[in-house]
């Protein structure tokens, strides 16, 4: 009975880990795969200010940002401007990708009613997520003009439990009672183009497969309070931003760079994927961690493998030693060791020749000539070096050989 239920057990904790390898990870296969706007509307919940809120998107430690527009290999600092018009906050993540031009990212659309209630939409640029990606907590059905909506997410993210947000719970968030307050001004980030908070450090940016990993144990949080939306609630936001003479930036240097598809090299490291899950997966509640564990599998947009390694995934961006160092140092101490070591045909004729074969036969290696013999690859030595009693003297014959010293004469082996 016990190998029975043991048994049971194993197979479908098999079946289970076969399901969650049959998946692979899904994604826009645009650069705004790197900034996870589920992630970036939990941490505008959890905000007090836009100040706050800016900060927390560009820590380092929450991992939230991970973009690289410019394509100096360094994360982008992220500013945060608040517009308001007609009671509706418009507040728009944008990069400085030069001096000149600049890129916006999301934009948090807040609007208040009259009656005191309030939603919230997360739209993503559409030069970085698509046209109409558009992310928002979980409001009652009744709410939404089409609530069947699915997206295409929905098959791979399926939270332990999905809270229903109502529109009075958003008002009583900390920043939305911040940006309503009468003495309220908009917020503009100081920071700009090479002027940067103290605190801000760039560091590389990392694979998209170790940024999802590290995402991947918060889906449960993400999901379970936030969800895809299909429409705009607010109709006239659209046309403030996109429309002529909207507020939207755009950068042509990012769209050039859009367009030759440098951002596809985010997508070459898929073994990392399990790193960044590892890092983060103390982080987060045992009651709020996914079963599932993420699937390492490539992803189609580039399976070619990449031996070299990638700094992206490291949190040390400046100290790391250079790859071509490591290979070189065993060649160079092991291999002309051979080549420089003198060998008895190469040492000079003179005093050293005659010494060495009168010192070798003495004391107990009298029998090594001998040994050696019985040594196919040293079957020759006892007749190119014979024993002391064979060699003749240096004046006997004529020199032959070319081994002659400095005063015409030298000393010859007996080959006979």
């Amino acid at each position: 009975m016990k190998k029975t239920i043991t048994l049971l057990v194993f197979l479908i904790a098999v079946a289970l880990q076969l399901q969650a390898q049959s998946k692979q990870p899904k994604q826009l296969g645009l650069p705004g795969d790197n900034l996870n706007l589920y992630a970036a509307l939990k941490v505008f919940q959890e905000s007090k200010t836009l100040e706050d809120f800016e900060k927390a998107i560009n820590d380092p430690e929450q991992k939230i940002n991970n973009l690289d527009l410019d394509g100096d290999d360094q994360i982008d600092y992220i500013n945060v401007l608040d517009k308001v018009k007609d009671d509706v906050h418009s507040i728009t993540l944008r990069v400085d990708i030069n001096n000149r031009e600049q890129q916006d990212i999301a934009v948090f659309v807040v609007t208040k009613e009259s009656n005191n209630q309030v939603y919230i939409q997360v739209v993503g640029d559409e030069d970085l997520y698509g046209k109409d990606y558009i992310i928002e907590p979980n409001y009652a059905n009744e709410g939404r003009p089409n609530p069947g909506f699915r997206s295409d997410f929905d098959d791979e993210y399926i939270p332990a439990e999905r809270r229903v947000v109502s529109y009075v719970e958003v008002a009583n968030w900390p920043i939305v009672q911040y940006i309503y307050v009468p003495t309220y001004r908009p917020w503009i980030s100081i920071w700009g183009w090479n002027k940067y908070p103290g605190w801000w450090r760039p560091w590389r940016p990392y694979s998209w497969h170790w940024y999802y990993g590290y995402h991947y144990n918060f889906i449960n949080i993400y999901f379970g309070n936030y969800s895809r939306s299909s429409f705009y609630r607010n109709k006239n936001w659209y046309n403030w931003n996109y429309g002529n003479n909207g507020w939207r930036s755009r950068s042509v240097v990012y769209i050039n760079r859009y367009q030759q598809g440098f951002y596809r090299n985010t997508y070459s490291r898929p073994q990392s994927l399990q790193e960044g899950y590892r890092v983060s997966r103390d982080r987060v509640p045992m009651n709020m961690r996914p079963v599932a564990v993420p699937s390492t599998r490539p992803n189609n947009i580039d399976r070619r493998p990449n031996s070299r390694p990638n700094w992206s995934d490291r949190d040390r961006p400046y100290s790391r030693p250079e790859v071509n160092n490591r290979p070189s140092r065993p060649i160079q101490e092991t291999r002309p060791r051979p080549e420089t070591r003198p060998t008895p045909e190469s040492r000079p004729a003179g005093p050293d020749r005659v010494e060495r074969p009168s010192t070798r036969p003495a004391g107990p290696d009298r029998q090594r000539p001998e040994a050696r013999q019985s040594t196919p690859n040293q079957g020759s030595r006892p007749v190119v070096r014979p024993n002391p009693p064979q060699r003749t003297a240096p004046e006997a014959r004529p020199i032959n050989n070319g081994r002659g010293n400095r005063n015409g004469t030298g000393t010859t082996r007996n080959n006979d």
